[in-house]
């Protein structure tokens, strides 16, 4: 069975926003790993961002806060 997600949430309304103005981020992963990039999608369980030339999926679960304005 698959799963929506709901685009209706505030959170998944300002990621979709973020990939729209393809903007710098700064992604802190729940290792503590720090990066930064842009996002290029999304699902319900993974956001998927470019850097450094190279696209990393990280699972929703692993991102501890996205940090916009960079």
């Amino acid at each position: 069975m698959a799963t929506e997600f709901d685009t209706g949430l505030p959170s998944f309304r300002q990621v979709q926003m973020l990939i729209r103005d393809r903007q710098t981020i700064e992604v802190k992963l729940t290792t503590g790993d720090v990066l930064i990039g842009n996002i290029i999608w999304q699902d319900q369980h993974v956001i998927c961002l470019e850097t450094e030339g190279q696209s990393l999926m990280l699972m929703r679960g692993a991102v501890a806060y996205l940090k916009m304005g960079m």
